[in-house]
């Protein structure tokens, strides 16, 4: 191998041609591929674990190894089967995209060093902007996902509200949010009893008249109710919290209102999901995720805040080694200053390259698409015998659980559940996973894959049903 770390211009094009047919064979072949596999850990710690080589090996045949011991041993998130968690369905536009980021090694933290490469981030953040009802004085900029987006935005929101001065401060969010908020607070220094997890509703939304209670509580004991979170399709049930009247109550105590729609916000491209999100447009920020429910590689997340100004008070530095990077124009802007990041990659391009290319109709119809499936299957489970629907369709996401009529204990329908969830992942003709609400085990169904047909999607839930009464039977105890 060169000792220069180059390939020939030859080298390069085979190589590239091998790992495109690669690509492009996964991505046109993948239905005929399991879902899922389980996986060895020692077979693959064989394989794999080596002392560091001091000799080089030929790119091509890495490449195949490659196929055989790595691209063949993990779930497939992009499969049309795989309705787990939030499913990571990306398109091939996007993969060309992070190709020719990587390959022209864009380094957009400064207008100086890739100004077309930030004036590209600009402009998708003025479509984001415009998606979601936000005004012409928003800002934002793209991160690696949900985790840091609300980290960057609950940062913003501690220097504008708080000066930083944390200690009276406190926090609501509804017992449905994400992890990724507590983690956050904790990395900004807020303890425990700074947060306050608010009941749900029986539809798992926030409870406004629980939350105005702790917050006069709060008010009463001296504490400063500086922040509340809302959720924009939660990942349990896609619930959607009544973010109008978060608002109002926001705007009562002069409170921070931010929106975690990770992986709900894009939904606003449609009719049916912008009337589910009535108010977003009056959050103080948001964030998003691309690569969920706008179809993206990972990772592309996006954070949005109101007053642009904010970002840039929150995190621009100045050591004398980045002098030279401001131009004094505010049309210019340094994406380093706005966020944590200051090494970032050029996650703007996959979206930007996208959208241009398909068009944003491509993208409502696919959106509407899992919207349409979540409810195709809740009208099936409501139609299945000793089944329960336990949370109906919401932006994409459908909850049920297998209830025989026969009598049975909580703790035993829990585990058959489980059980049921389990053995669809292993037989590897779909991937789903469960979680709890208010103590029921249930089963949970995200099929937002725009290449996932209705007659598939029956065709898995049949097999899960009987599936179902297979294990039932089988019980020594059945239920």
């Amino acid at each position: 191998m060169s000792k220069n770390l180059q390939l020939s211009a030859e080298q390069m094009r085979r190589l590239g041609y091998q790992a495109v047919d690669m690509i492009v064979d996964h991505i046109s072949g993948i239905k005929n591929k399991p879902v899922s596999r389980v996986i060895d850990g020692e077979f693959l710690r064989h394989k794999l674990t080596e002392p560091l080589p001091e000799s080089g090996s030929d790119p091509e045949q890495l490449l195949a190894y490659l196929h055989d011991h790595v691209f063949n041993h993990i779930t497939h998130v992009d499969h049309p089967h795989f309705f787990a968690y939030v499913p990571g369905p990306n398109n091939y536009v996007g993969v060309v995209a992070d190709f020719l980021a990587s390959g022209f090694n864009i380094f957009p933290t400064a207008w100086i060093a890739a100004a077309g490469a930030e004036q590209v981030e600009l402009i998708t953040i003025d479509w984001f902007k415009t998606m979601v009802g936000f005004p012409d004085s928003a800002g934002g900029l793209f991160v690696s996902g949900g985790s840091m987006a609300n980290l960057t935005a609950l940062a913003v929101a501690r220097q504008v509200k708080l000066d930083n001065d944390i200690d009276q401060a406190v926090v609501y969010f509804s017992d449905q949010t994400h992890f990724s908020v507590e983690r956050a607070l904790k990395v900004l220094g807020f303890q425990p009893h700074q947060l306050r997890w608010i009941e749900t509703d029986d539809r798992l939304r926030i409870s406004v008249s629980d939350l105005k209670r702790q917050i006069e509580e709060d008010r009463m004991a001296g504490r400063k109710p500086f922040c509340v979170i809302a959720n924009v399709g939660t990942t349990n049930t896609g619930a959607v919290d009544p973010l109008n009247e978060l608002a109002d109550v926001c705007r009562e105590v002069d409170a921070w209102l931010h929106a975690d729609g990770a992986y709900g916000a894009p939904a606003a491209l449609t009719d049916k999901g912008r009337e589910l999100l009535r108010g977003m447009e009056r959050v103080d920020s948001l964030t998003m995720d691309p690569h969920k429910w706008l179809f993206q590689p990972y990772d592309a997340g996006c954070v949005l805040v109101r007053n642009r100004r904010h970002l840039r008070e929150t995190f621009s530095m100045a050591p004398e080694y980045l002098q030279d990077i401001d131009l004094g124009n505010d049309q210019q802007i340094n994406f380093g200053e706005c966020g944590i990041e200051l090494s970032r990659r050029f996650r703007a391009l996959k979206v930007w390259l996208s959208l241009k290319a398909f068009g944003a109709e491509s993208f409502r119809q696919a959106i509407d698409h899992g919207i349409m499936l979540a409810e195709q299957a809740e009208a099936f489970v409501r139609q299945a015998e000793d089944w329960e629907v336990v949370t109906p369709a919401q932006l994409g996401v459908v909850t049920f659980r297998y209830l025989p009529k026969e009598s049975a204990t909580l703790d035993t329908i829990n585990e058959i559940n489980k059980q049921l969830a389990e053995e669809v992942v292993h037989r590897g003709f779909a991937m789903v996973s469960t979680t709890t609400l208010k103590g029921k085990v249930v089963i949970r169904l995200c099929p937002i894959h725009p290449e996932t047909t209705l007659e598939e999607m029956h065709q898995i839930l049949v097999r899960i049903v009987e599936l179902a009464a297979e294990l039932s039977a089988s019980c020594k105890h059945p239920i």
